[in-house]
């Protein structure tokens, strides 16, 4: 399965020059814990450029004090952002996201534009589903035996 096939296609972001105070009502409003950093280019693609959680926001600029207008969302971003390409496997962007120590990754498509976002709790989810299946399996497997077995 391809990270294309799990991700989130709806990603809330927002652009380097937006102050914080406008990533905070972005993540208030849409329910999220955390924004893509993008750079808009002149053909309309939005690079991902970084990542701001709710946590930079926190620890960064309200526990600091810091005034939520005068500080940028590019202040606060990650430094070298980790992307996932769309039509990488599933292992592949767990291996990256254990290797970067991040949560959430942006999905970019062939040309490096932003797709989409995978987080850990989407590959939690899958990899839930996939055990519970093989656990059926195995049950399935058991009971089977018991009829086709019987002494």
């Amino acid at each position: 399965m391809t990270i294309g096939a799990i991700c989130s296609r709806e990603v809330v972001f927002v652009r380097r020059g937006q102050s914080v105070r406008v990533a905070a009502e972005l993540m208030r409003q849409h329910h999220v814990g955390a924004l893509v950093v993008v750079d808009e280019r002149d053909d309309g693609l939005r690079i991902p450029a970084g990542v701001v959680t709710d946590r930079d926001i926190a620890v960064a600029v309200v526990a600091k004090g810091l005034d939520a207008d005068g500080v940028r969302a590019e202040e606060l971003m990650s430094g070298e952002v980790a992307t996932a390409r769309e039509t990488e496997g599933v292992s592949a962007c767990i291996a990256r996201m254990r290797a970067r120590g991040v949560r959430r990754m942006p999905v970019v498509d062939a040309r490096g534009a932003l797709v989409g976002i995978v987080t850990a709790d989407d590959l939690l989810e899958l990899l839930a589903e996939e055990l519970s299946g093989l656990a059926h399996t195995v049950a399935n497997e058991q009971r089977r035996e018991a009829r086709v077995r019987v002494v």
